[in-house]
């Protein structure tokens, strides 16, 4: 199987684009399309605001598998959307660095942390396996995007990089960690190490209050317009030359 982000492009628009994990099953199909529901920052000067239609966990032969994408692994909703369907493996996946200004800040953001803290929260309250999977940034990609500016080589140079990893059910590392070089991140995980620590902690079962709390997800796909066609000319003739048959 395999979870890919891709630019997903508009069927009725050139100018909209959407940040999009997908999940492709051992046969090519698709299994599952999220468009990432809010683009973070900046990301909104390229990215269009997702729906709730591939808040799906889709179950598959290596366990019931949902994702996510950067940013929306803080969302608490969305993450509670997965857990509720039975997510035993999550896809959090991250772009290869996050811009920050000042760049010679001592108190400028640590991603790897961030990242770090978010999918153990994750992995913790779902009792499930998280897979972190990051971008590389390669220095050909940085002459690329700067185009020749030394100003903007520098910001992208100094720019925190992101984390690769994967976090067992109790929220610890249980894999190397790559940062800062191209490789794959192995572990082998047993899904059956999700049982126990959802019987101490299970915020989807016994450990929430139902009466007290809800929550209502629209996973509906939007479109731009919803058309009713009246029949055509020749539908309502052949009906009326039906109705006077019967007749």
């Amino acid at each position: 199987m395999v979870s890919i982000g891709i630019n997903e492009a508009s069927k009725v628009s050139v100018g909209c684009i959407w940040d999009t994990n997908l999940l492709i099953g051992a046969d090519g199909r698709i299994l599952n399309r999220h468009r990432k529901l809010v683009p973070t920052y900046w990301e909104k000067l390229t990215w269009s605001n997702g729906d709730g239609s591939g808040l799906r966990v889709v179950d598959t032969p290596v366990g019931k598998v949902g994702a996510l994408v950067c940013g929306e692994n803080t969302n608490p909703l969305a993450r509670y959307s997965l857990m509720a369907q039975g997510e035993q493996v999550h896809i959090a996946s991250y772009s290869p660095c996050w811009p920050t200004h000042p760049a010679s800040s001592s108190e400028r953001y640590d991603l790897a942390s961030a990242i770090r803290i978010r999918s153990g929260a994750h992995s913790f309250e779902a009792k499930c396996f998280t897979i972190v999977a990051s971008g590389f940034f390669s220095d050909a990609a940085a002459d690329l995007i700067s185009r020749g500016e030394p100003a903007a080589r520098a910001l992208i140079d100094s720019s925190p990089r992101s984390v690769s990893m994967i976090i067992g059910p109790t929220g610890a590392v249980i894999s190397p960690t790559l940062q800062d070089e191209e490789g794959i991140v192995y572990a082998q995980i047993n899904l059956d190490d999700c049982i126990v620590p959802k019987q101490f902690h299970d915020v989807v079962g016994g450990y929430n209050r139902f009466d007290v709390f809800q929550l209502q997800v629209n996973r509906a796909a939007l479109e731009p317009a919803v058309f009713q066609d009246l029949p055509s000319l020749d539908t309502e003739l052949d009906l009326l030359l039906a109705s006077e048959a019967e007749i």
